[in-house]
């Protein structure tokens, strides 16, 4: 599985209510959700400018504060196809695989891509491309369940396809 787009490039410890501020959680509308991604981040206008394909990189601790869900959904209605970091909170990393939204902690590809860098990611190789500088980083691979869970677009589906005979 492969991506490709631009580089959003964010701190350390970018918290949920930066990704969605809890003003918005009164709806789990993922197109309402994607209008006010990251708005009280250091990038106010990222939604507005994001475009499928395109990928988040940040630094440690991405995702900490709340549990809630609506942070990795409305990162993912966004369009953005994958978030890089040098590390995620735990509960994020949790809620972003339940919903499908590829993450993957590799510290160099956050220290090394810069804002607007291309760059094409292969989750089953764990290779993240640069393709602007031609740069080539390695992150560990999903194992096959949450490959799985990724291809079916969450946990949901992937329990619906894997009842049916379908998962994997």
């Amino acid at each position: 599985m492969k991506m490709r787009g631009k580089a959003w490039k964010f701190g350390d410890d970018v918290n949920t209510d930066e990704i969605i501020p809890a003003r918005y959680l009164n709806t789990t509308d993922p197109e309402e959700l994607a209008k006010h991604c990251m708005e009280d981040s250091e990038k106010p206008d990222f939604a507005s400018k994001v475009r499928p394909g395109d990928l988040i990189v940040a630094g440690k601790n991405f995702g900490c504060g709340s549990s809630r869900e609506h942070a990795p959904i409305s990162i993912k209605a966004a369009g953005v196809s994958c978030v890089i970091a040098k590390s995620f909170a735990r509960i994020f990393f949790r809620n972003a695989i339940n919903i499908g939204l590829p993450i993957l902690e590799c510290p160099e590809a956050a220290e090394g891509i810069e804002e607007g860098d291309e760059v094409e990611v292969d989750l089953e190789k764990g290779e993240i491309r640069n393709l602007t500088k031609g740069e080539v980083y390695k992150a560990r691979p999903f194992p096959d369940f949450m490959m799985g869970i990724i291809r079916a677009g969450g946990l949901m589906n992937y329990i619906a396809q894997t009842l049916k005979g379908e998962g994997r």
